[in-house]
């Protein structure tokens, strides 16, 4: 039972850690957030489901076109819902992205419809026999996915020019524009990245838990959670608290039960955030007077 427990939690919490990555992105580039990407996640599983199951695209067609949908979503969320609040240093877009991620979500209802719908896939069909128990394909392809990711966010960030770009951005917007750096154009592309990796978390979970236009909303916000604990300026450090946080979550379902699973999670958050009120990983930010 142990093993399964673990399995599973891995791989839930690989999934937390995507979503997380693009709070921990943009925080680090623009100090602000898309608090719509529990939103974005339900966007990247509803889409994927219509051109592949509804209209009959193939999967590996479906899914890149998906993420450059998702990515183009991104730079629109962040030029006309976020940086006309930020820019005149208002915190407004806090609530601007809430009000986006509601309206997503009623838009699909309207459009996709209320019911939960299975995604039928090749990944949710036939367990394997691992370590003496059967689990799906996509449950041990979603944490390989999740460690390709940061693996290559960590090789933008430090062998590209526009990782280079964006890092500089990091430091100071003031600086990186006297070095000629686009600011306003490097922060759009890290909301781009941002709600494509909400969306690829989507379409790995879809499988598994069906496509729904709500059903976003939680893992948002233990996505955001999950960030938190790990420390917004540490993108690793997100991860394993994505992986700790899934496994905790697990655990707690397993031995207690479901009903459990929520109660025992948030718990170990405000727990995990009274002793390390920076996250795990995080540091306490010097201010200068």
């Amino acid at each position: 039972m142990w093993s399964q427990l673990i399995l599973s939690g891995i791989a839930v919490g690989s999934l937390y850690g995507l979503v997380a990555l693009g709070f921990q992105i943009t925080y680090a580039v623009s100090k602000t957030m898309n608090f719509s990407q529990g939103a974005s996640v339900m966007v990247g599983a509803v889409l994927c489901y219509s051109l592949n199951i509804t209209l009959g695209v193939p999967a590996w067609l479906a899914v890149p076109l998906t993420l450059v949908a998702t990515f183009g979503l991104g730079l629109l969320i962040e030029r006309f819902v976020v940086r006309p609040f930020s820019e005149g240093g208002s915190n407004s877009w806090l609530l601007t992205t809430i009000a986006l991620g509601i309206i997503l979500e009623n838009l699909a209802m309207l459009t996709f419809g209320k019911e939960t719908r299975g995604y039928p896939s090749a990944w949710a069909e036939t367990p394997v026999q691992l370590l003496g128990f059967g689990v799906f394909p996509v449950e041990l392809l979603i944490p390989v996915v999740g460690l390709a990711v940061a693996i290559a966010l960590r090789i933008l960030f430090t062998q590209t020019l526009l990782g280079k770009a964006l890092q500089a951005v990091s430091e100071s917007h003031d600086t990186a524009r006297l070095m000629g750096i686009p600011v306003e154009r490097m922060i759009s592309v890290t909301f781009g990245m941002s709600t494509a990796l909400a969306s690829l978390a989507g379409m790995l979970i879809a499988p598994v838990s069906n496509v729904s236009a709500t059903m976003g909303t939680l893992l948002g916000l233990k996505a955001f959670a999950t960030a938190i604990i790990g420390g917004l300026a540490n993108p690793w450090g997100v991860m394993v608290a994505g992986i700790l946080y899934g496994l905790v979550e697990s655990a707690a379902a397993g031995l207690l039960g479901g009903s459990y699973r929520e109660i025992i999670g948030f718990a170990v958050v405000i727990l995990m955030l009274a002793i390390r009120p920076y996250g795990l990983f995080g540091q306490a930010q010097v201010k200068k007077v």
